[in-house]
């Protein structure tokens, strides 16, 4: 079978989802991973809302799964921000809108119709910075996502971690920039080992162990593939530092010391790690050998979406929808090759197998806090 090739729409958040769906299939690909962030949050970055969480119902499920249907596309559903750590009163609600998209992700259908929810898990530095921090970290992972993992367990949905270390995620005054929990393989392989459940797993993005000098090919070799839904197609182009190096983040220093030793320093929080996004097969090329990567996900049998996130310097970062279109078709015809067989039309998606979302005609359910699962 085929891997389709998907879009996290966080590439499209200055349009609504209508115009979201016309761009998926002008540019030609079978799915949508569906941004669903808090429209209160405090992210500002690669942030977008394609669904009212806030009045989602039954009539609404069919509704999207009627669009999605005429429009020959599927979907998930996510939103990525720190749950067990940072302010706490963000925190908890971040930890309920998690909530909000598994009861949303239930209503349309849930594992039956392949629809996840993505999301981080975060970090709490307040505990990191103690002795046994890693540890203690993933101790509040496991009492925070335990009940969350159940909830969703019990209404057929399966939650999935991004590997993003959200290295931009505190200021440059900070030493660490390990800010999601997940952001190592090693993290993950004990997390499941914390909570066995079967109903979690991961969207993995190479372009993050890329900067990290990890070689993703190695880290697939070594991954549960029961775990694996989603690949996030998204580059990464390592520009060395002779300065700073390339293990540890470049820190913000005053002005006047980077001009006397002449040296750079960290001018904003993502700009830490001496790297660009860029998108395969557009432009500025990468340090990912795609071909190997993908052929190692095919040996150990990995059959889900290829979803392309587009945060690349020459295309989302231009704010030009021309250019954010043209980096996304760029992606698509850098992966064909590599995934389908070859046609009269080309390296193309083998339509025949598309299978339509069943439209499941759930029962409404009410909204669940925190605070209702840990009572």
């Amino acid at each position: 079978m085929a891997n389709p090739i998907w879009i996290m729409t966080s590439a499209f958040d200055q349009l609504n989802l209508e115009q979201t769906i016309s761009k998926a299939n002008e540019i030609g690909v079978q799915g949508l991973d569906l941004c669903v962030f808090r429209r209160d949050g405090t992210r500002d970055d690669f942030v977008a809302t394609h669904l009212d969480y806030e009045s989602f119902g039954p009539e609404d499920a069919h509704r999207i799964i009627e669009q999605f249907n005429q429009a020959s596309l599927r979907l998930s559903i996510g939103a990525f921000e720190n749950l067990i750590g940072g302010d706490p009163i963000q925190r908890v609600k971040n930890q309920n809108h998690l909530l909000r998209l598994i009861r949303m992700a239930h209503l349309l259908g849930g594992d039956e119709n392949d629809v996840k929810v993505g999301t981080f898990v975060g970090y709490n530095h307040e505990l990191g910075n103690q002795e046994g921090g890693f540890e203690k970290n993933l101790l509040e992972y496991q009492k925070i996502f335990t009940p969350i993992i159940q909830y969703a367990a019990d209404l057929g949905v399966s939650i999935l971690y991004e590997n993003c270390p959200m290295e931009g995620w505190r200021s440059s005054g900070q030493f660490s920039t390990y800010n999601n929990l997940p952001g190592v393989l090693a993290a993950r392989k004990l997390m499941y080992e914390l909570i066995p459940a079967k109903n979690h797993g991961e969207i993995y993005d190479p372009s993050h162990d890329i900067w990290q000098h990890t070689d993703p090919v190695g880290v697939i070799k070594n991954t549960d593939m029961s775990r694996l839904k989603r690949i996030h197609v998204k580059s990464t182009r390592n520009n060395p530092d002779p300065f700073w190096g390339n293990m540890y983040p470049m820190h913000q220093i005053p002005e006047d010391w980077a001009k006397r030793a002449g040296i750079p320093s960290s001018t904003n929080p993502w700009d830490r790690h001496h790297y660009e996004a860029t998108l395969p097969g557009f432009g500025l090329g990468d340090h990912l050998d795609w071909r190997a990567f993908v052929n190692v996900l095919k040996e150990k049998g990995f059959s889900g979406p290829f979803e392309i996130e587009n945060e690349a310097v020459l295309s989302k970062q231009t704010g030009k929808m021309g250019a954010i279109v043209q980096g996304c078709k760029a992606a698509v015809q850098n992966l064909a090759p590599l995934l389908y067989e070859l046609t009269d039309e080309g390296w193309v998606y083998p339509q025949a197998e598309y299978q339509a979302l069943k439209d499941v005609n759930r029962k409404d359910i009410p909204l669940v806090t925190m605070e209702d699962l840990q009572a």
